[in-house]
């Protein structure tokens, strides 16, 4: 394998991040209203049409893969007011451990954070709100962000990030806060048992590009997976995450099965010296 090329990436500028040192979360509505999924529909397409923020209808719907909406499939949609004493649902308790920004040459604007799973359950349907506020606390502008993969296991960390085009002041303040996790209940089939094997990383002359390869293997036999994500995340030299990626397979694996990948990972900033997978399955 040859040594690769370093991908071309943002230089990074001081850009002041705050992480929130207590997590908040947004809730649904309880009031029930169901909605078919169409052809051509997305789940922010669904929440615009509806009138609702997208992260209280993923909220409202956690079993549902915001990337792989199925015609047919039924919705809720979380519409009027709090009826007292009726339960609704709470996020699991996911930390945000990281946040931070990097500036574009043109002016636009890169922010990660890194979630962490410490639940002794794994945890689907994450996402997490992307402010960047002014010097006196006011809200510029905000994105939300999904994660990469639908699963993050108990123990790890997965990264998320979005991308505010320029003009973006370069001293704004980032915040993130959660807005769904949903812990997976025992013996939920929508996920098959996925290993990953010889992983390798090569850094790229500067380190501030990896080529990362291995293998997948769909570890039940009478299994099908039509789905497969391998995600690679890279950290710098503290510890400090830099840059992710994710992997899809183009075609489906039986039970027993071995699927190679291979692809680059790019940091934002600092040179590459670590990089940890994860990897989902799906019918």
């Amino acid at each position: 394998m040859g040594t690769p090329e370093p991908y071309r990436s943002a230089t990074p500028s001081r850009t002041s991040t705050l992480i929130p040192p207590k997590t908040e979360v947004v809730l649904p509505t309880p009031t029930i209203l169901v909605y078919t999924v169409q052809a051509g529909d997305t789940l922010g397409g669904i929440a615009e049409s509806f009138g609702v923020a997208l992260e209280a209808l993923m909220a409202a719907n956690p079993g549902v893969v915001p990337t792989a909406l199925i015609v047919g499939m039924e919705l809720v949609i979380p519409t009027g007011s709090l009826v007292p004493g009726e339960q609704v649902p709470t996020p699991a308790a996911v930390e945000v451990r990281q946040a931070r920004c990097w500036q574009e040459s043109g002016g636009g604007l890169w922010c990660l954070a890194l979630l962490v799973n410490d639940l002794v359950e794994p945890v689907e349907n994450i996402s997490a709100h992307f402010t960047l506020l002014d010097s006196s606390g006011g809200e510029l502008t905000s994105e939300t962000a999904t994660a990469p993969l639908n699963l993050l296991p108990p123990g790890r960390a997965m990264p998320l990030g979005v991308h505010f085009p320029a003009p973006v002041d370069p001293e704004a303040r980032l915040q993130v806060r959660l807005l769904s996790a949903t812990r997976l209940m025992p013996g939920d089939t929508r996920y098959l048992p996925l290993m990953l094997e010889n992983t390798l990383v090569q850094t790229a002359p500067g380190g501030r590009s990896a080529e990362v390869s291995g293998r997948v293997m769909l570890t039940v036999l009478d299994g099908q997976a039509e789905v497969i994500w391998v995600l690679a995340t890279a950290y710098d030299t503290s510890g400090n995450l830099v840059g992710f990626r994710r992997w899809d397979a183009d075609v489906p694996m039986s039970g027993g099965e071995r699927l190679g990948f291979e692809f680059l990972v790019a940091s934002m900033g600092p040179e590459i010296v670590r990089v940890e997978f994860l990897a989902e399955a799906r019918p």
